[in-house]
């Protein structure tokens, strides 16, 4: 292999994907929403919570919850079993609503 494809394989680095990267505006955030809560999957919601959480800043996402920050991460890990009334706190602070449809 030459020198400079070797220069040039070392250089391409991918970055891991993150959501909270293209969340930049309540549009974009009711459309993930929307998608996650249709999966019935309450580890998806826990994730999407927490990234929405870091694109609009977690520390003031903990303080406007009244949840402190290390509280916070903690019931959004994959794997959490959170209160109702932390969910509830949270979505409330990130101005996320919870909706109920007929299915």
């Amino acid at each position: 292999m030459s020198r400079i494809a070797k220069k040039t394989e070392s250089k391409a680095k991918l970055l891991p994907f993150d959501a909270a990267r293209y969340l930049k505006d309540d549009a974009a955030i009711a459309e993930y929403m929307s998608a996650v809560l249709e999966s019935d999957d309450p580890d998806l919601l826990l994730l999407a919570l927490g990234d929405i959480a870091r694109a609009k800043g977690m520390a003031q996402v903990a303080k406007d919850s009244g949840l402190g920050r290390e509280s916070l991460y903690k019931a959004l890990a994959p794997g959490a079993k959170p209160r109702f009334d932390t969910i509830l706190k949270v979505t409330k602070a990130l101005g996320v609503r919870l909706q109920a449809q007929a299915g």
